[in-house]
């Protein structure tokens, strides 16, 4: 067996042509869909980057124990498990900074081997002690311009620099890489591929002819980065923002059509498997709110593409599954796929039964670290918020205390005791950190960065813009009960319970 995974971030599901988008054309995604099998109730678990990454390699949620971190030494990760159980060989190409981060940096020594593409957001790449600011100033709009050096929008005025003609898009180069590695070794046997796209994450850069079909006539300073937060700009502002996510959602299109005609010209299909997904969406404007983290977990974030092409099942090219899957079903499929049996404490399902709509779980819960436990059965989606954020008694469960590009703080570890751990931890004691309002990540993607935060009920079949919650629907007894017990199962710690006001608790770490 050999495949090739396909790993976007922030692809959203809705603008896809096939599953009934019509204002990005995506013909390559439209082909794809034609070669494999179509999820169409893929949820997310953990969000947002890391914390989906870490779902996807370990086949389990960790939102109610941790917030962005690395992997755990704990943790099992697929390309190892597929490494000792099959002799798999796995290669990542990736763009993605966030994986040479304090937050990140166990996640890619887990291949067996790893290259990685520079220049993406706020990645500390080109050095250039004194650029030119007052220039850079007048081309950049103030809301993603800053002389900060250290900040996201300082590096990437200055990665910019670099990044000028086709040939020198990050994501462009990954898939060139990927290429390489398929010329090496598609004739061999037992290996993983997966080519990781930062794109089209923001800031939403793409070369100029992907942009074309969608000029607004915008004549201001650059402007394809949002705020994450309220939408307060003007129309044609937020006009131009859509259109340039737009312009790199086709320049995605266009490179998973590169990747296609590979597999076409090379017979790739009689022998290689294909899965192709995203870590999470991106909100538009849509509930008045650009991006993430900040607010509710609408359909828009939560509800992701996802497809599978399984070689030795071709009759079911072109199908489509209604089965309720998410995130951490990636990893027990990978090793179902090369025959190696997953690890007991995976809580995600091999999805190579599921594509032939086999349901195997009730309901997805899926969320943010300190923010609302969020559940849907496919029909229906339950938001269950804390009655205060800033009051909540929430910790974080570790022996990696790493925030996204720190470490925990002194104080934070200050307030830390020893916890006995849970049985995925495999008899390692963990730290036990209080989540203070000081912490690095508490108003980036924690409690204090949460704009929403009302309980609420919706019902997709009647409402699938998730404009009217409902009252007082007995369908709320019944999610919840559903959501304790998935809860439960995740060894989810006492206080995840008791922050939510929940009819029981689980044993205390």
């Amino acid at each position: 067996m050999k495949a090739v995974f396909v790993l976007f971030d922030s692809l959203n599901r809705h603008l896809l042509g096939c599953y009934g988008g019509a204002r990005v054309p995506t013909p390559n995604f439209d082909r794809l869909a034609r070669r494999s099998v179509t999820f169409d109730r893929h949820y997310v678990g953990s969000l947002p980057c890391m914390p989906a990454r870490r779902d996807m390699l370990t086949g389990r949620l960790n939102f109610l124990h941790r917030s962005w971190g690395p992997l755990e030494p704990f943790d099992d990760a697929f390309p190892e498990l597929l490494h000792r159980g099959a002799g798999v060989y796995s290669h990542l190409v990736t763009d993605h900074f966030h994986y040479w981060e304090d937050g990140g940096a166990t996640y890619h020594n887990r291949y067996d081997s790893y290259e990685f593409v520079r220049g993406q957001e706020g990645d500390a790449w080109k050095a250039m002690v004194q650029p030119h600011w007052e220039r850079l100033r007048e081309m950049y709009h103030a809301r993603q311009f800053t002389t900060e050096r250290r900040k996201y929008c300082a590096r990437n005025v200055v990665n910019r620099e670099f990044i000028k003609e086709e040939k020198d898009f990050p994501s462009v180069k990954c898939f060139e890489h990927g290429f390489d590695f398929l010329d090496r070794n598609r004739d061999t046997d037992g290996w993983l591929l997966q080519i990781e796209c930062f794109d089209p994450h923001e800031p939403f850069y793409a070369p100029a002819r992907f942009k074309k079909p969608f000029e607004t006539g915008w004549n201001g300073p650059v402007r394809d980065w949002p705020r994450y937060g309220r939408v307060d700009e003007l129309p044609a502002e937020c006009e131009e923002l859509r259109a340039n996510y737009y312009a790199i959602m086709s320049m995605c299109d266009f490179l998973m059509g590169q990747l296609l005609d590979y597999f076409d010209r090379h017979d790739l299909w009689k022998d290689t498997a294909l899965i192709v997904t995203t870590d999470h969406g991106f909100l538009l404007g849509e509930h008045d709110f650009w991006a993430k983290n900040r607010m509710n977990m609408y359909e828009e974030i939560v509800h992701i593409p996802l497809f599978i092409h399984d070689p030795r099942a071709p009759e079911l090219a072109g199908t489509r599954t209604s089965a309720l899957s998410q995130t951490i079903d990636i990893a027990p499929t990978f090793l179902d796929l090369f025959g190696v049996a997953p690890e007991p404490n995976m809580e995600g399902f091999s999805l190579l039964g599921m594509r032939r709509n086999e349901a195997r779980r009730e309901g997805a819960l899926f969320g943010y670290f300190g923010g609302a436990v969020n559940i849907t059965d496919g029909r229906y989606t339950y938001h269950r918020y804390p009655a205060d954020l800033a009051a909540q008694e929430i910790y974080q469960y570790t022996v990696m205390p790493t925030h996204i590009f720190s470490f925990f703080t002194p104080e934070e570890l200050s307030l830390a005791s020893l916890s006995d751990g849970f049985s995925f931890t495999k008899g390692a004691k963990l730290l036990r950190v209080p989540v203070i309002e000081r912490s690095p990540m508490y108003n980036n993607y924690g409690p204090g960065a949460l704009l929403e935060s009302d309980t609420r009920l919706y019902d997709l079949a009647t409402d699938p813009g998730q404009r009217n919650p409902l009252r007082g629907s007995p369908e709320e007894s019944r999610l919840l009960d559903l959501m304790t017990r998935l809860m439960r199962a995740n060894e989810a710690p006492a206080e995840a319970f008791t922050r939510l006001d929940l009819p029981q608790v689980a044993a205390a770490a």
